[in-house]
């Protein structure tokens, strides 16, 4: 009797066990790089997909910057312990595209976990940034962003300017960064990440070359060549504006953002998805642009370039992973969570559907220029304006920072700074090269 009771017993606790084990949710780890009010963002993206379904549990991590959180995703995949989805800025595409056996295409992802993904449904000069030669999808966009150009109502106001109209060109962000400081301003112009906003969306803007083999999205054997004439004149005339106290330069990356938040600088270029720290920082009131041009140079402007990042998916997981990484994407790829996004934070809606929804809410109307960055996208790209593919970009970057800093500083003339800029590059592309071959 005592074995029969204890059979019974153990049948009820097995019974109790089963349904839990049923239920048990597959964790899908999530390293992003999104911090202050993005990482709220980000945070409430991945709540509002838990809520919605029961089989799959999105856990973002925050890991530090772009750099550092891409630096940690390949050390992780190399050790065996790769998180499931890796956010990896625009420049790291190269760098995972040629890292063999690291990621899974999402194209392959989203039709494994039967999920429907179409990329003639995204923002082509964001789908085309991500795809293969092939034609194949590699990464799924997130927040894609783009360079605008910020600036200062009230300020512009007491400098006697119009609030309601930002210069078009750069002749007039001269004339007005004079009138600025001329009102007391003392910073009336000065730019974030100058490699990515006056380098590489400057030269599609003006839809000139940054590189040859279309930027790199012909080959691995691209040069730079953005010492050409017109990035010469470009830095000399921001040399000239420096020397006049009409430009300040304020660091790298996304550094210069606190000098316009906190109304010291006037006029700013930076991220589009910057657009939620303005809002939520600045106590006065901004607006915002598209970035300027050189009138005189022919087919500009053109369109800007994709910035931001895209989430890759790392290889090695079990199947059941994939499928909770493929429903996560197509939950993010929804017009209503896109169009949700693109107002918080300033960054693209990644879709034709999700930017005619927030359209037909009003959003544009009583936000005057939030659709800048979406307006200067979706131009049809050419082969100089697509975008720039290279390897060890992020180290191109830097050297592109170390030799323009010098610019500021009078120890090098601008041209001699990007040739050097230039020769130092090419060197690292020769390596990537020599690689992946």
């Amino acid at each position: 009797m005592r074995f029969k009771t204890l059979a019974i017993a153990s049948a009820l606790a097995t019974s109790l066990v089963m349904p839990v084990l049923a239920q048990a949710q597959t964790e899908i780890q999530w390293w992003h790089s999104m911090d202050g009010a993005l990482n709220d963002w980000v945070n409430d993206l991945a709540k509002q997909f838990n809520e919605s379904q029961k089989d799959y549990k999105v856990v973002p991590t925050y890991k530090g910057e772009y750099d550092q959180s891409m630096a940690a995703g390949i050390a992780a995949f190399r050790s065996g312990n790769a998180p499931d989805i890796l956010q990896v800025f625009e420049v790291g595409t190269a760098t995972m595209m040629y890292s063999k056996g690291a990621i899974k295409p999402v194209a392959d992802v989203m039709k494994e976990g039967g999920q429907k993904f179409d990329p003639k449904a995204y923002i082509p000069a964001v789908a085309g940034y991500y795809t293969a030669p092939n034609g194949q999808m590699l990464s799924f966009p997130f927040n894609s962003s783009t360079t605008v150009f910020y600036y200062n109502k009230d300020a512009f106001k007491t400098a006697g300017l119009d609030p309601e109209k930002a210069p078009a060109t750069w002749p007039e962000v001269v004339a007005a960064a004079a009138k600025l400081k001329a009102s007391g301003n003392q910073c009336p112009f000065t730019t974030s990440w100058m490699s990515w906003a006056q380098l590489e969306s400057f030269s599609a803007w003006h839809n000139t070359s940054y590189a040859t083999k279309n930027n790199g999205f012909g080959g691995l054997d691209a040069r730079l060549e953005f010492n050409s004439p017109l990035h010469v004149r470009h830095f000399e005339n921001l040399a000239n504006m420096s020397k006049q106290g009409l430009f300040v330069y304020k660091g790298r990356a996304s550094k210069p953002i606190t000098s316009f938040t906190s109304g010291e600088c006037a006029m700013f270029i930076g991220s589009s998805g910057s657009y939620a720290s303005v809002k939520r920082d600045a106590k006065f009131k901004f607006a915002e642009s598209a970035l300027p041009y050189y009138p005189d140079v022919q087919g500009a402007p053109q369109n800007t370039i994709v910035g931001g990042a895209s989430l890759w998916v790392m290889s090695g997981k079990p199947a059941a992973n994939y499928k909770g990484v493929a429903a996560f994407f197509s939950f993010l790829s929804s017009p209503k969570v896109q169009s949700e996004s693109h107002m918080r934070t300033g960054y693209l809606p990644i879709t034709m559907a999700s930017y005619e929804l927030t359209e037909k809410t009003g959003f544009y109307k009583e936000n005057p220029g939030t659709d800048v960055a979406v307006n200067q996208m979706i131009k049809k790209t050419t082969d100089k304006s697509r975008g720039v593919r290279l390897g060890n970009l992020p180290q191109i970057r830097a050297i592109e920072d170390e030799e323009t800093e010098l610019i500021w500083t009078g120890k090098k003339t601008p041209k001699e700074a990007l040739d050097s800029a230039v020769k130092r590059g090419n060197e690292l592309l020769v390596k990537f090269q020599a690689a992946n071959k």
